[in-house]
């Protein structure tokens, strides 16, 4: 299942490949060290390395991988976009950097260069499975937007209403949001660019809007239908959740949870706060993802959601299970629990 996350390309929910240089059959030290340096989070100092290795190496297609996925960890999308072209340019047969390039291209909303570049990669590597998937996303990106846009300037237009229905409906039906994930692989030699390495799925950034004059009117309410109903607003309500986090929207973020929010360790909501504040300001950049949700309504006004969430922060993917504890307050379905592991 194909799950929208929260932030938007549709996280059109692409996957993620940590990039793990799986360096055992290689004999560069120099190239293990600096792997090593950014596996421990260490970036600024792989960055040093790998730049003095490339000095040295200019045309080692494994380490302008590595400094492309270095600098996208840190943050530097021009450069990453920059280091990316450069190994296209050296090396025009290697289909990852070209999917790179797409990812990096739609998160910056080039949604065309994107296409031009995972088209690109299909050309050189025809079963190269996931560029395939990813220019699918963008095709569906493409057409959301047109869809939209005719919608909004004639909203009597059900032929562009039910394809951009489809099209959300495709997706998962909710808004999702989610940056960009850059693919990584494992290493690269110039004698093996025309073979396929392990990369991540593209993300999106915007999400269709749908229109107010999409929303129809419920029947006559029946319980299974009020039930349905719940889920949905509960749902919407988890997707807003995320999707303030992905924005680094802390007022947004911290508003999501209940004045009688349990906090995970039993200290002051005010001391929970503040590091939440800064857990989600500090970051250059954050994408969550919310994955094959669960909606338990447990009462009218009580609900559990319980999940897979994927948290990219600066580039670097985490993943747990949550379940969330819904209250509903004046008609707001607010957490008042929130529990990871489970």
């Amino acid at each position: 299942m194909r799950t929208i996350i929260i932030k938007s390309l549709f996280v059109i929910t692409l996957g993620f490949s940590a990039w793990n240089f799986a360096l055992a059959g290689s004999t560069n030290t120099a190239l293990k060290e600096i792997s090593l340096l950014s596996e421990q989070g260490n970036q600024a100092a792989a960055l040093e390395k790998v730049n003095t290795y490339l000095n040295a190496n200019p045309k080692d297609a494994e380490a302008l991988f590595m400094k492309g996925v270095i600098l996208v960890e840190l943050g530097k999308r021009d450069e990453a976009i920059k280091a990316f072209v450069d190994l296209t340019e050296k090396y025009p047969n290697l289909p990852e950097p070209y999917n790179n390039l797409a990812v990096l291209y739609a998160d910056q909303g080039q949604y065309d260069k994107a296409r031009k570049a995972l088209e690109t990669a299909i050309k050189t590597h025809p079963s190269y499975a996931t560029a395939h998937e990813n220019l699918g996303d963008i095709y569906a990106r493409l057409a959301s937007e047109a869809y939209d846009k005719a919608f909004k300037l004639d909203t009597s237009n059900a032929r562009a209403q039910g394809k951009l229905s489809m099209i959300t409906d495709l997706f998962g039906g909710r808004p999702s949001t989610s940056k960009a994930a850059i693919a990584a692989k494992e290493p690269v030699k110039p004698a093996e660019i025309a073979k396929s390495a392990t990369t991540s799925k593209l993300a999106d950034n915007k999400q269709p809007v749908l229109s107010k004059a999409e929303v129809v009117k419920p029947e006559p309410a029946k319980v299974a239908d009020t039930s349905a109903n719940d889920e949905t607003v509960v749902m919407d309500a988890v997707s807003a959740w995320a999707k303030a986090w992905s924005d680094q929207n802390v007022d947004n973020y911290l508003g999501s949870y209940a004045d009688g929010f349990k906090t995970p360790k039993g200290e002051s909501r005010k001391a929970w706060e503040n590091m939440r504040r800064d857990r989600v300001s500090r970051p250059k950049s954050i994408a969550v993802e919310v994955n094959d949700p669960k909606v338990t309504m447990e009462s009218a006004d009580k609900a559990k959601v319980q999940f897979s969430q994927r948290y990219i922060a600066n580039g670097k993917p985490q993943g747990t299970r949550k379940t969330l504890m819904m209250i509903k307050v004046n008609g707001k379905w607010l957490i008042e629990q929130e529990v990871a592991g489970r």
